[in-house]
């Protein structure tokens, strides 16, 4: 005790919170219920079950690390009750040596979500050679519950290696879901989308949208700063493309604004997109019309890269912060009535 007594006396200065710090978006309501029990409730979500609301995003393939990665992703999140992307299946198409870095399936168990994932570019090669069954058995095989679609035109504009996009990915996406009873999951890789590509999203009967959001992983940009070490002549060209897009915020209130507005078939949203912390992607579940789990990958991948026990760790503690988060914050704009208190 005393040696608590003692650093709260050492950080009493230190640890103050100036006005311009607060979070204005909740209520903070402390004498309204007990410390969590770390207990959450099963609920369903992209056709399987999931404990915490909490999606790993897509991220790695094909790389020297992609199987220990991926393999302690998948345990995670059979462990916890989270739900899983891989990064592009690409490989997997027409190659099996890489197979064992996306075969994960055993480590999650068959209960919460796993997708595989392929580009909109190769998508709309798939439906032009009539090839849509070679992705149904990849899926198969994978024993993954469905298919994340990247949709990624800027990136592949500006990657030296990049494919040509010829039909407008809506076209290509719809043609699809047409071709193929896959369940099917649409995101975008670290720009999001506005409102009239959501809009058009959430009319079609997709599993859910995902945001891959401005604020997170930029992968046009990252694409933009391999020209500038190869090309610096052209990076002042192309340089504005990656700060254009629309962040998790902004895109959470359009999809509210066009659930109110119109009809649509998509019902389920995974936040993703420079969600940093358990607060924010709390924040953005809770003030979502639709069903909505987050997105935090670069988080994840961080502590994926070591041995299981690390990543275990963290994901205990962000099931801590989420609890907490759940007893003692009310979002502001979900209270009624606030201009008569």
């Amino acid at each position: 005790m005393s040696d608590r007594k003692k650093d709260h006396i050492d950080m009493a200065l230190s640890a103050r919170t100036g006005k311009h710090e607060a979070d204005n978006r909740f209520h903070y309501e402390p004498l309204l219920a007990s410390h969590h029990d770390g207990r959450f409730d099963a609920f369903s979500f992209a056709g399987k079950t999931m404990t915490l609301p909490i999606w790993v995003s897509s991220m790695t393939g094909g790389t020297r690390m992609s199987g220990t990665i991926n393999r302690n992703l998948a345990q995670a999140c059979g462990e916890f009750g989270m739900g899983m992307g891989l990064g592009s299946c690409r490989a997997l198409l027409d190659n099996q040596e890489h197979w064992d870095d996306f075969n994960i399936r055993e480590y999650m168990g068959e209960s919460v979500p796993f997708y595989a994932n392929l580009g909109i570019a190769q998508i709309e090669k798939i439906i032009d050679q009539k090839q849509e069954q070679k992705v149904v058995d990849m899926v198969d095989r994978l024993k993954a519950d469905g298919l994340i679609i990247h949709v990624n035109p800027l990136q592949e504009a500006f990657q030296p290696e990049g494919d040509t996009i010829s039909v407008p990915p809506i076209e290509t996406i719809e043609a699809f879901l047409e071709r193929t009873n896959l369940r099917i999951i649409v995101k975008e890789v670290g720009q999001g989308m506005g409102p009239e590509s959501l809009r058009r999203l959430l009319s079609l009967p997709l599993e859910a949208i995902e945001f891959g959001a401005l604020g997170g992983t930029n992968f046009t940009k990252l694409e933009i700063s391999r020209i500038k070490d190869h090309h610096p002549e052209h990076f002042g060209l192309f340089d504005p493309f990656g700060k254009i897009g629309h962040t998790a915020p902004e895109m959470t209130h359009f999809v509210n604004i066009i659930a109110a507005k119109y009809p649509v078939k998509c019902q389920q949203l995974i936040i993703s997109g420079g969600i940093n912390n358990v607060v924010d992607g709390f924040y953005l579940t809770q003030i979502s019309s639709l069903k909505s789990v987050f997105g935090m990958a670069s988080a994840f991948l961080k502590h994926a890269m070591d041995d299981y026990e690390t990543l275990k760790n963290f994901v205990i503690q962000i099931k801590k912060a989420l609890g907490i988060a759940r007893q003692y914050l009310i979002p502001v704009s979900n209270c009624q009535n606030q201009n008569d208190l």
